[in-house]
């Protein structure tokens, strides 16, 4: 039965007061609501205590939940560390190494920034075509409708027309003609600096080295932020090998470590790799809680924040009470 929950959150920040109000994210005042409800049905643990539970000899606590933070945003310095620095308790946040230590906007930031600067994503789309037809022979590109028959599919969270946006730049076309584009779309709806961009975007080394002073649990989240599973094996461990040296300069103990699969993408070369260089375990993205004695760890579930409610004094809902009822 499952004995532990872990949520994933991305962008936490001041949402109103930002220069991208409609970004996808939470609020850092929902946020701190979200936690008080938190704290009032589990005991939030540390990365530690996980790593014990995997050697058998150290029992969870009752409704044990790890929270997690991907991509190392600014907004989670500024906004999520003082919240919990003031706590007391435990963050584990999972820096993808060369958007830090390079100055580079990831893909997947890109794209919602590029999202979140229109609110009619038809002059987006217009231009993905004219782009894809400029290099539609040089690329040997199906028709633009082709795509977005087979891609626009709405999920829980993004309607069919932000679907196809995303799966057209983060993973369809070829990493080369998507960065093309990528800077195109990026230059003309949100900067021409991406530097500047990044730098305002991302944590620098001297904040996550502060955060790891306080407490707070630094893992890896790959080193492009690629989806794992398309790389060979040897592009695997190069990334697994980078993403480890930036740990190791942040101050971060690599003997024990967890991996966080940037989009959840992962498959038996990649985890079979990962055991060699000593990581203990890894988490998805697929939506679930966690039997820590009998589940694989290194496809740990979590769960997204939106999955919990975001009031204090609301009563406990389905995810929780699977919780409260195994404990």
């Amino acid at each position: 039965m499952p004995n532990l929950t872990i949520v994933m959150y991305h962008y936490v920040r001041d949402l109103k007061h930002s220069r991208y109000p409609e970004i996808k994210g939470l609020d850092i005042n929902l946020f701190k609501e979200q936690l008080q409800y938190i704290r009032t049905y589990y005991n939030v643990i540390k990365m530690r205590d996980v790593f014990e539970s995997l050697k058998r000899n150290y029992t969870l606590p009752k409704n044990s939940l790890l929270l997690t933070f991907d991509d190392a945003y600014k907004d989670h310095f500024e906004f999520v560390f003082p919240v919990l620095d003031a706590l007391g308790i435990q963050g584990s946040f999972f820096p993808p190494g060369k958007a830090i230590s390079e100055h580079r906007v990831l893909d997947v930031n890109k794209i919602h920034f590029i999202l979140a600067s229109v609110e009619n994503k038809e002059p987006v789309i217009k231009d993905l075509y004219s782009l894809l037809d400029t290099y539609r022979n040089e690329y040997n590109l199906d028709q633009n409708e082709d795509y977005f028959n087979k891609l626009a599919i709405a999920n829980r969270f993004d309607t069919s027309e932000i679907v196809f946006i995303k799966r057209m730049l983060q993973k369809i076309l070829p990493e080369k003609l998507r960065n093309i584009i990528l800077n195109n779309l990026f230059s003309k709806y949100v900067s021409k600096d991406e530097e500047a961009f990044s730098r305002e975007l991302y944590m620098n080394i001297d904040q996550l080295k502060c955060m790891l002073r306080h407490g707070m649990y630094i893992g890896s989240h790959g080193w492009n932020h690629y989806w794992l599973d398309t790389l060979s094996r040897d592009q695997q461990e190069q990334e697994i090998k980078l993403s480890l040296n930036f740990l190791q300069n942040v101050g971060c103990d690599t003997s024990e470590w967890a991996m966080c699969y940037p989009y959840g993408a992962t498959n038996d070369s990649l985890i079979s790799l990962l055991k060699r260089y000593n990581c203990k375990l890894a988490l998805s993205t697929e939506v679930g809680l966690v039997n820590s004695a009998n589940d694989d760890p290194f496809t740990y579930k979590r769960l997204d924040t939106n999955d919990l409610p975001k009031d204090k004094d609301a009563e406990s809902n389905e995810w929780t009470l699977q919780i409260i009822k195994t404990s």
